[in-house]
């Protein structure tokens, strides 16, 4: 996908959050996320929207943490969140294909504006999914491409950092297969006890495990949102997994 694409779901995606928790209630339970409400939600990607477009806006080449949201609720609350989305739209649109600034994944060949707009694309697009099981009623459809590169940047970006707790004791092997994204979406994984996962973009050789499935539920489920759709093989990776892989 090209970053004009991303764009255009990070837009999408945020009206559309911000329209299922003004519908459910900030003060709906989460049920992908049992220890939030709709306030901790909005609050939680508004800050990270507003994070986020400081680095682009400001070209700040180190971290920054990222600022408190304000202690507001309902309508104000929907408010702000709106205008945070709008702030990083903004901010993701007028910044020159060259933006030099900090990022935090080791995804090397996505220069600056590439990368964030790509990741806080994926970012709404999870907190969206999230907000309308708070609403209740049908979820909006992933298509099959945002979902298997939302896969892909979170195996060999996210869990490819030394702060991933996917460890196994013995060496282990886990193969993840998007069905209807092209023959190129799967990857093989390699867990052990001492490093981050290893993952490549290749089916070679034998895997302890396999999770296959349609791309939009293998992106959910590997965010720890629904069950792996199908699992073949040692099935204990599937638990270990959602044990540990919280980021």
């Amino acid at each position: 996908m090209q970053t004009t694409e991303f764009l255009q779901v990070l837009d999408r995606e945020g009206q559309s959050l911000a329209a299922a928790a003004e519908r459910a209630g900030t003060g709906a339970e989460v049920p992908a996320c049992p220890e939030w409400r709709v306030r901790d939600l909005l609050r939680h990607t508004g800050a990270v929207h507003r994070w986020a477009a400081g680095f682009v806006a400001g070209g700040h080449t180190g971290p920054r943490p990222i600022g408190e949201a304000p202690d507001l609720s309902g309508a104000d609350l929907v408010a702000w969140y709106r205008d945070s989305h709008r702030l990083l739209v903004e901010a993701l649109s007028a910044a020159p294909a060259d933006l030099e600034c900090w990022t935090f994944l080791p995804l090397p060949e996505l220069p600056p504006l590439a990368f964030w707009t790509r990741r806080q694309a994926h970012e709404t697009t999870m907190h969206r999914y999230d907000a309308e099981t708070a609403r209740g009623g049908a979820t909006t459809p992933i298509a099959a491409g945002l979902a298997a590169d939302g896969i892909d940047e979170l195996l060999r970006g996210f869990h490819a950092r030394s702060r991933s707790r996917v460890r196994t004791a013995e060496p282990r092997t886990l193969r993840v297969r998007a069905t209807d994204a092209g023959e190129d979406a799967v990857w093989t994984v390699q867990l052990d006890a001492e490093r981050p996962p290893v993952t490549s973009r290749q089916a070679d050789g034998k895997a302890d495990a396999e999770f296959s499935g349609p791309a939009d539920q293998l992106y959910l489920a590997l965010w720890n949102r629904v069950p792996v759709p199908h699992v073949s093989g040692d099935r204990s990776l599937a638990a270990l997994w959602q044990r540990t892989s919280a980021i």
